[in-house]
């Protein structure tokens, strides 16, 4: 089937318009939440903004090393359709609390649902990626996986433009922002009711209320199984290099490019169109299977035009504050946008095959714990990023040379998995030659 075709599909479609809202009110609720901190929030708070949006990152990553372990053990424990419900359900509440929070402009209250959403994510997640198999053949895998992967990333850009554009409106901000959230949670839950039933995996399971102690499990049981260990740390990596590009390119649009507000935001939608675009190439290449020769491809990609984003450098000259239509006639940042879609592009390749493979490979009776050990991986990554980025920063290299860094740093990553899991190299090889029977 055509990967477009599931989408017409009841075993796909709602759960796509669901993750696709999810992700959009998230972000809607996030990016707003910037704007309040920056303009308002800091100020009442005594923080400097810049690490009052840190502190909330922070504070949206944590639940994904607190709850996943607890996520993975009652997702593989029950039957996951109710499951969702459940927490869609659980995400209007949620959202009402953000609503209250918004109208008293409390900003401990709006970190502390910052602080439930990251929650509710943590549980979302392992249904999200575990309930696919059950619904979709393995030939359907990377085309499902990819229309997932293309509708969250489309939903982070749209909904922080949306969340950004509704908290900068003057008195109206936070009435609009309010009653945005609380229509896309309840749309939410209703297009949730149309997910079919997929049956519980492990109905026997006893949860481990120790959650230190069942993350330490989780993640021992990915470690004695050297590919999905390899699978797993391989995915993370990516959500490295993601958080790694897109914490800098508004620095580098803004301060080296001199793009305005919305230059800065076509700049940043290029990565997520690329990783779009390079979704929906993947069901093509991978022609009805779970194709692990384009996670090769896919990273030599990032590093080249990582490494060309390097090689332009730094403007010679200031342009001074640039429109969107001036900025892309601007040679430099023409460049940049084209190697950060390339990277987007190829970042897919890198990314949806993995997570199809890994579904697969697990046994259904662990397969949302692993995701959830997954999760737990990515949130860790994600702070090693931001970690990463800091560092350099403060010994002061500019932001094409990170790039330039980074690039190498990727080439290393993945000689490593080859290294761990030759599959990567022999399917490569086999996909350029085109010996499909490899």
């Amino acid at each position: 089937m055509n990967q477009f075709q599931l989408l017409r599909s009841r075993r796909l479609a709602p759960l796509f318009i669901v993750q696709f809202l999810g992700a959009f009110n998230d972000n809607v609720f996030r990016f707003a939440l910037v704007i309040f901190i920056t303009f308002s929030l800091a100020e009442q708070m005594g923080i400097d903004p810049g690490s009052l949006v840190v502190i909330s990152g922070g504070i949206f990553i944590l639940p994904f090393f607190l709850f996943s372990s607890l996520a993975g053990e009652i997702a593989d424990k029950f039957e996951k359709s109710a499951l969702i419900r459940r927490i869609k359900l659980t995400e209007i509440l949620v959202m009402g609390l953000g609503a209250l929070a918004f109208r008293i402009e409390s900003a401990v209250a709006l970190l502390f649902v910052l602080f439930l959403m990251g929650t509710q994510s943590a549980f979302f997640g392992p249904l999200k990626y575990g309930i696919l198999p059950q619904h979709l053949d393995e030939s359907e895998l990377t085309g499902g996986n990819a229309l997932i992967q293309m509708g969250t990333y489309a939903a982070i850009l749209i909904g922080g433009i949306t969340g950004g554009l509704l908290a900068a409106i003057s008195d109206l901000g936070p009435n609009l922002v309010i009653a945005c959230i609380l229509f896309l949670a309840i749309c939410g839950w209703l297009f949730a009711l149309a997910i079919p039933q997929a049956k519980a995996a492990d109905a026997h399971l006893r949860i481990t209320w120790n959650l230190p102690k069942a993350t330490v499990q989780l993640l021992r049981y990915v470690a004695n199984d050297r590919k999905v260990l390899t699978l797993v740390l391989t995915i993370s990596w990516f959500w490295f290099l993601g958080a790694t590009f897109l914490s800098l390119i508004p620095t580098y649009a803004k301060e080296l490019l001199g793009a305005d507000e919305q230059g800065v935001t076509i700049m940043t939608a290029a990565f997520t169109i690329g990783i779009g675009v390079g979704s929906l190439l993947c069901e093509r290449y991978s022609r009805g299977r779970i194709e692990l020769g384009l996670v090769p491809i896919g990273c030599i990609g990032i590093s080249l035009f990582a490494a060309d984003f390097y090689l332009a450098g730094i403007p010679a000259q200031d342009p001074g504050q640039l429109s969107i239509v001036a900025l892309l006639s601007y040679l430099p940042a023409l460049r940049a946008f084209v190697d950060l879609a390339l990277i987007g592009a190829f970042g897919a390749f890198f990314i949806v095959p993995l997570f199809a493979a890994l579904q697969a490979h697990v046994e259904p009776a662990h397969r949302a714990r692993v995701i959830a050990a997954l999760n737990v991986s990515n949130a860790a990554f994600m702070v090693f990023s931001a970690l990463f980025t800091l560092l350099l920063l403060h010994f002061q290299l500019a932001i094409p040379d990170i790039f330039g860094i980074v690039a190498i740093l990727n080439l290393v990553a993945i000689w490593g998995a080859n290294l761990a899991l030759p599959e990567f190299a022999n399917r490569a090889r086999s996909l350029v030659l085109r010996r499909d029977n490899c």
